[in-house]
């Protein structure tokens, strides 16, 4: 205890060291800044309401880095560290280090540069506190140590560890300097931060992609190479290659990209895997309003196959993140393939969502076994998003994570020393419903293991099971008259979750919803998982999900269930081990 507390001690005496820096101002929105520290970092204030500022990092006289940030104006929001000796100035010294920064903003709006409140808060350290200290920062739900996050990118599993890449703005918790940030997990649960794994170069920002494992050399990187895609966001949009030999530590870009263009405005996501029937590597591309299916012996040489969609599912927004994958069918013995297309806007309540379809593919086509106008959606809250697949799952596992959040606010979510959190894992199959074949979702047999005793106790994180007898209201609440509340009607077959009063909802007029769900026949037991700022639920059975963010100003410490007539559900909480 004392040795923490000391340690926390030694943080802020050295975040509140000021970095006496002296900018050279140049015009109304121009100044210089010369690096004079041996330490670590040069932290930059935020103030999230700023214009974004344009910071160049010279080294040497030559640009060693771009990019952008909303420097503090008149106060600070949050601090982002900007790496320097180890990272843009190794190998050289600090005095031949200049940042060159442009500011946005209008002048009358702004005041003087030399007033900002940046020049007089910005701090060199040699550490950079990112503790998980936000009171609305989940316990159990992946999250960035700091920063933004949005789709999950480039998920693979290998030698016992799940690899996650995710898009990721380092120098604020907005959108914008898009990378790929990187965690590692051997339980699905508990992340550990790496360093930045693919940053953007001249070709342009990194955005969403996927990782395989080339078990065969195919492409000649070695076996075992991790080989990434992702699209390069130029001027266009075109998608490039990166491999690692070290396990998906580090990469190193292919230097023939790009490896496939295109004049199509919205031409990104590559997702790859290996089709054993074919003996190729296969990529789907969103591409506007469609997915473009490639083919590839090396991995380097792509050839268009097959297009799909343009007369199928919902079109109201531009389809992204796509998968596909072979799963089972519940009961049947059959194998079918689902096609995976997340799509933002036009989900079902509004913002983005996760769309998918089923039918099946013979390495060079996909066809659709539904009709053109049925829409088919993985997860019916609000927050569910990007949702993507980890490659070389273990015992044939097709597991998936999803961005938890909505593009209509979640550069708006209340909090600040990050952004966004990744759904629990979910293991995927298929099941019947009459004629159609629905994705069935099941929490992954990892949040088995988080379970501790059973408690009549709702704790901010935990796992409760609801067995139900028809239909049922089941209500979460605070002392503060915040609620959650859960419907489920039996004769109507569906679910649904009301989150108008559930706390902070007044940061975007698009936060306060209610959301519904068809339950594919009756509900018997509910699995809630509740952490800090999410519920998530699912049927036990796998037919039904509904991922939903709440942002209470005190932890929910009530649950009541109440059925109809004689009908009684019994409540089981699990309070989580963490």
């Amino acid at each position: 205890m004392k040795k923490s507390l000391l340690t926390l001690l030694l943080a802020m005496v050295c975040c509140l060291a000021k970095a006496q820096v002296s900018p050279d101002i140049l015009s109304d929105k121009h100044a210089m800044l010369r690096v004079t520290t041996t330490e670590h970092y040069l932290l930059l204030p935020v103030e999230e309401k700023a214009e974004w500022a344009h910071l160049r990092v010279l080294n040497r006289n030559n640009t060693v880095r771009t990019l952008n940030v909303r420097l503090a104006v008149d106060k600070v929001d949050y601090f982002v560290p900007l790496e320097l000796n180890g990272g843009i100035t190794a190998q050289t010294s600090n005095s031949s280090t200049l940042l060159d920064i442009h500011f946005n903003g209008d002048r009358r709006a702004m005041g003087a540069l030399k007033e900002l409140a940046c020049w007089k808060e910005m701090r060199y350290a040699n550490t950079f506190d990112a503790q998980n200290r936000e009171r609305l920062r989940p316990l159990y739900h992946h999250t960035p140590s700091y920063g933004w996050m949005n789709d999950p990118n480039g998920m693979f599993y290998k030698d016992g560890v799940w690899h996650l890449f995710y898009q990721w703005n380092p120098y604020g918790s907005q959108w914008e300097n898009m990378t790929w940030g990187h965690s590692t997990s051997t339980d699905l649960v508990h992340w550990t931060a790496l360093p930045t794994a693919i940053e953007a170069d001249g070709l342009g920002a990194i955005f969403s992609g996927s990782c395989v494992v080339d078990h065969e050399n195919t492409a000649g990187f070695g076996a075992g190479a991790i080989v990434a895609f992702y699209t390069s966001a130029g001027e266009s949009q075109t998608q490039s290659m990166a491999y690692s030999t070290d396990g998906g530590r580090t990469f190193t870009k292919y230097e023939g990209n790009p490896v496939i263009t295109s004049n199509i405005p919205d031409f990104r996501d590559p997702k790859v895997f290996w089709h054993k029937e074919t003996q190729h590597w296969i990529m789907v591309l969103a591409a506007g309003q469609e997915m473009q299916i490639y083919s590839s012996a090396n991995l380097k040489q792509w050839s268009l196959e097959s297009r799909f969609g343009s007369e199928y599912g919902c079109h109201a927004g531009v389809w992204e993140c796509p998968d596909l994958f072979q799963l089972p069918v519940r009961g049947t013995g059959q194998q079918k393939w689902m096609l995976v297309c997340n799509i933002n806007p036009g989900g079902i309540f509004g913002g983005s969502a996760t769309q998918y379809f089923v039918g099946q593919f013979d390495g060079h086509r996909f066809t659709c076994e539904s009709k053109p106008e049925v829409t088919k959606w993985m997860d019916y809250g609000k927050d569910h998003y990007a949702t993507v697949t980890f490659d070389n799952g273990p015992q044939g596992r097709r597991v998936a994570l999803a961005w938890m959040s909505n593009w209509q606010y979640a550069n708006e979510a209340p909090t600040k020393q990050f952004r966004s959190a990744n759904s629990i894992a979910r293991d995927l199959d298929l099941f019947t419903d009459g004629d159609e074949t629905y994705c069935g979702v099941t929490p992954s047999e990892e949040m088995l293991a988080l379970r501790g005793k059973p408690s009549n106790k709702l704790t901010e994180a935990c796992e409760v099971v609801v067995s139900l007898k028809g239909s049922t209201n089941i209500v979460l609440s605070n002392a503060k008259g915040e609620q959650v509340v859960m419907t489920y009607d039996a004769q109507k077959q569906t679910f649904s979750m009301d989150r108008t009063k559930s706390g902070n909802v007044s940061f975007s007029e698009n936060f306060a919803s209610t959301t519904t769900a068809p339950t594919h026949g009756q509900l018997k037991q509910l699995r809630l998982f509740i952490d800090r700022c999410s519920i998530e639920a699912f049927d036990a059975d796998g037919r039904m999900a509904m991922t939903n963010l709440v942002f209470p100003s005190e932890p929910y410490n009530t649950i009541k269930a109440t059925g109809t007539g004689t009908n009684k559900a019994k409540i089981t909480i699990y309070p989580y081990n963490l």
